[in-house]
């Protein structure tokens, strides 16, 4: 599938640099803003002044209600101090480099971290953007400051920092999903995140389905992403724009949350009936194979065999996820392996309907 070539990218040569477009992000956290109100939100893999996770949340601080934002980033982050230039003041502290560039310019980058508090139409232009952001950056109303280690999401100061959050909102290294939803889990938290559909079926991830403590957002899609100038260019599902900033397209992109959102409240529609002659029976397991979502019956309330892009549209209310069909021994969940008229099929999630 388009976009696929991409993902394998990043997990075969750990290119995680994938940032997250404004839009995408808008059109993704629009649903959750019940959420927000009087809470600390934690953006543990963003580049502060290069995340567009920091941007939404700085220029909707104040219609979000929020408490509190946090953003750190990695010390190998590509863009780290890209747009804004800092030095490191006298007294150990981050500061800007003011316009006149007279201050001395950080030579080597540093993984640091901004907790906003507080956030003022400064340049009383009407509205809260950026700018007022940076301004309140620049007059230590809020505060940027060096991390002591390398920013890892799994390092101790940023495990502090995961423990006072309410909320985590993030894109997290597509080659680390496993380990940070693993990490989310276990300090019991809330979040939102962006990752590839295909981790529906990752064994470490699918428990988590099955109990209904984590399902998928809003939107999913293949969408494209923004990329370091060091990652080389691909014949598809690669794009350089009129600026020369390069991208990169990738598949299967959704959204991965345990908040409560109104989508998984909602029934699927169906309106195909079951006949045995259209929904063949595996080779090796009693549950009829189910080619699109769209073709699920409305009338069967045996174990079926779906796709992944179900998940997409489950409501708990309507269906029970029984388990998996992929290599019949992952784990107790994985169920069998999909062979159906002797071809083996690609994995499926089992279902029944209530």
């Amino acid at each position: 599938m388009a976009g696929n070539s991409n993902l394998h990218d990043s997990a075969k040569n750990k290119q995680d640099e994938f940032y997250t477009q404004l839009s995408l992000i808008e059109n993704e956290l629009r649903h959750y803003k019940e959420h927000f109100r009087g809470k600390i939100v934690f953006c543990n893999c963003d580049d502060p002044y290069e995340s567009n996770f920091f941007k939404y949340f700085a220029m909707n601080f104040n219609s979000l209600g929020l408490k509190k934002l946090i953003t750190t980033c990695y010390v190998t982050s590509p863009v780290s101090g890209d747009e804004f230039q800092y030095f490191v003041d006298g007294g150990g502290q981050l500061a800007f480099l003011p316009v006149d560039g007279t201050a001395p310019v950080q030579s080597d980058k540093h993984p640091y971290k901004v907790e906003i508090k507080e956030v003022t139409d400064e340049n009383q232009d009407g509205r809260i953007d950026l700018a007022d952001v940076e301004y309140l950056m620049r007059n230590r109303k809020n505060t940027m400051t060096l991390l002591d280690g390398d920013g890892d999401f799994r390092s101790p100061e940023c495990v502090e920092l995961l423990k006072q959050a309410d909320i985590i909102c993030t894109n997290p290294p597509f080659s680390l999903f496993r380990e940070y939803v693993a990490q989310l889990e276990e300090y019991q938290k809330k979040y939102i995140i962006v990752g590839n559909m295909n981790a529906v079926t990752y064994k470490e991830i699918f428990p988590l389905i099955a109990q209904n403590r984590l399902w998928l957002g809003y939107n999913s899609g293949h969408f494209w992403f923004k990329v370091p100038d060091s990652y080389e260019e691909k014949k598809t599902d690669f794009k350089v724009d009129e600026t020369g900033q390069k991208w990169r397209r990738m598949g299967n992109i959704c959204w991965f949350t345990n908040l409560d959102i109104e989508k998984r409240h909602e029934d699927m529609t169906l309106f195909r009936h079951y006949m045995p002659e259209v929904y063949p029976r595996y080779d090796n397991y009693d549950a009829i194979h189910i080619s699109k979502t769209s073709d699920i019956p409305c009338d069967y309330f045996e174990l079926m065999a779906v796709p992944i892009t179900f998940m997409q549209y489950h409501s708990p209310k309507q269906f029970e996820i029984v388990g998996i069909a992929n290599h019949g021994c992952d784990s107790e969940y994985d169920l069998f392996k999909p062979v159906l008229n002797g071809k083996e099929q690609f994995k499926r999630i089992i279902i029944h309907r209530r």
